[in-house]
């Protein structure tokens, strides 16, 4: 059994955002990113299934036309080819993990 200690795995780059691939299956993905405040991920499609989770901090995520401004412990699903991204906008750092699967 593999065990994801995320607190021991954020780390945060001042002059980019801070992606590490936790898990790399054909049938899920999991990735985490770490932002400094005012860093951006742009919208982008994926044509894959997606879950957000804001494990710490604070942001705005953008799902499709919809702005979210979510905080820890928050999940937003996004569905494949919906553009999708966030950003440190909240005045704080913020640290997403991303869940991603293959469409059936």
């Amino acid at each position: 059994m593999e065990l994801l200690d995320l607190k021991k795995l954020i780390t945060f780059k001042p002059d980019a955002i801070s992606r590490e691939m936790l898990s790399d299956k054909p049938e899920m993905r999991i990735a985490l990113m770490c932002l400094e405040k005012g860093q951006k991920l742009e919208p982008h499609k994926a044509p894959l299934r997606l879950l957000m989770y804001c494990v710490e901090g604070k942001g705005t995520f953008t799902v499709g036309d919809e702005k979210i401004v979510a905080g820890e412990k928050t999940c937003i699903p996004c569905d494949p080819l919906v553009p999708h991204g966030f950003a440190a906008d909240q005045g704080e750092r913020l640290v997403v993990m991303a869940i991603v699967t293959p469409v059936e």
